[in-house]
């Protein structure tokens, strides 16, 4: 079963040219799927449309078997809470709250995704302290710091760990790591594709750094896969 189905998209800025034009595109049930090309290729892009930010011009987007266009924005926006757990590129972060409030945030909005993190008979902020002690973010006197306060790296790391809360079936990551050195990278990406694993989610990643292409099932260029970009380039 396809976790997100695109057929025949076709995406534009409202004052630019065509951006996305896409034939095809699925990812599996499961699979870990690693999206790579340059700035500016339209990844980020392509993610906003699966996650439902963003709606197509025309063709078909269905993830977790909703057809994203037939919904309302109210209806996606719900989808969004409840099932996808997404690392956007900016993090954003509500900067009057606290790290653990941060973490802890989807749950609030959805009934189901508070139900799955408590599962095994801990609580709300139980969960999200052992998130981001997962992700390196271990140290008490860090839980209630507003993220103002916190370096990007460390940011980037909550900003994770508010994905994962809850177990969505899918996450879509937008550079989660950029802002870490190699080592912090390699040992950021090795704890949340096991979190990823131990929930059974799916996951889309966008990177430019192609070196962590091999922790992936699966690894798709964007300039292969944007009819678009290989028209520019040919």
């Amino acid at each position: 079963m396809s976790i997100v189905a695109l057929k025949d998209v076709s995406f534009r800025w409202r004052t630019g040219p065509p951006l996305l034009q896409i034939a095809d595109f699925a990812v599996a049930a499961g699979e870990r799927v690693f999206l790579s090309g340059p700035s500016g290729s339209g990844k980020s892009t392509l993610l906003g449309l699966i996650g439902g930010v963003l709606t197509a011009d025309s063709g078909s987007v269905r993830v977790l078997g909703e057809s994203l266009g037939e919904l309302s924005a109210a209806r996606r926006d719900a989808l969004r809470v409840d099932r996808i757990g997404f690392i956007f590129q900016m993090f954003n972060l509500l900067p009057y709250l606290s790290v653990r409030d941060n973490v802890a945030l989807p749950c609030r909005f959805s009934a189901r995704r508070r139900e799955r993190a408590t599962a095994n008979g801990i609580g709300v902020y139980a969960e999200a302290e052992r998130l981001l002690g997962r992700l390196g973010l271990d140290d008490p006197a860090l839980l209630d710091r507003r993220v103002t306060e916190l370096s990007i790296g460390q940011q980037q790391r909550v900003a994770a760990a508010r994905a994962l809360i809850g177990q969505p079936e899918l996450l879509i990551a937008d550079e989660p790591a950029s802002s870490l050195d190699a080592d912090a990278r390699a040992n950021f990406l090795e704890l949340l594709m096991a979190e990823c694993r131990a929930a059974g989610s799916t996951v889309v990643f966008v990177s430019h750094d192609r070196s962590l292409a091999a922790r992936f099932d699966r690894q798709v260029a964007l300039l292969e896969l944007n009819e678009l970009a290989r028209q520019r380039t040919t």
